[in-house]
């Protein structure tokens, strides 16, 4: 179907991949690669990186390589070609920057329902995404 799949997930929200995931599945068929993206997010500040331990965030970046690994051996049916990818930042920013690393034929990934007020505020993730990409998305609820 797809040579190379985007999945974006949460690993501590099965939100983010337990729908998303089987649909990803499919659009790489036999042939394609499923990219499994795990993001570290940015702390922000500077200020706070101070109060955590020295090499917190190199610790972090292969923790999640790590986990992300071992989702894919638990998750990801056998016979199905997938790779972790592990991105630190801004969620949405590093979504597109992996699906250019990748150059994914599709980005499939996970959206919370709708709440006017949480999209008002904070917006989604998979909505910024949706805006900026230019490539299919497919966004699975």
């Amino acid at each position: 179907m797809f040579a190379n799949i985007l999945l974006p997930i949460e690993l501590s929200h099965p939100g983010s991949w337990e729908k998303a995931l089987p649909m990803a599945v499919r659009m790489a068929g036999s042939n394609g690669t499923l990219h499994v993206l795990g993001i570290v997010h940015d702390l922000g500040a500077s200020m706070i990186a101070s109060y955590l331990p020295p090499g917190f965030e190199e610790s972090a970046l292969r923790r999640m390589q790590t986990d992300l690994e071992a989702f894919i051996d638990k998750e990801v049916p056998k016979g199905v070609t997938a790779k972790a990818l592990v991105h630190h930042g801004h969620v949405p920013e590093h979504v597109l920057v992996a699906a250019d690393e990748v150059n994914a034929d599709m980005i499939v990934m996970a959206s919370h329902p709708p709440n006017e007020l949480r999209t008002f505020l904070v917006g989604s993730n998979a909505d910024k995404v949706v805006h900026h990409a230019q490539r299919p998305v497919l966004v699975v609820r």
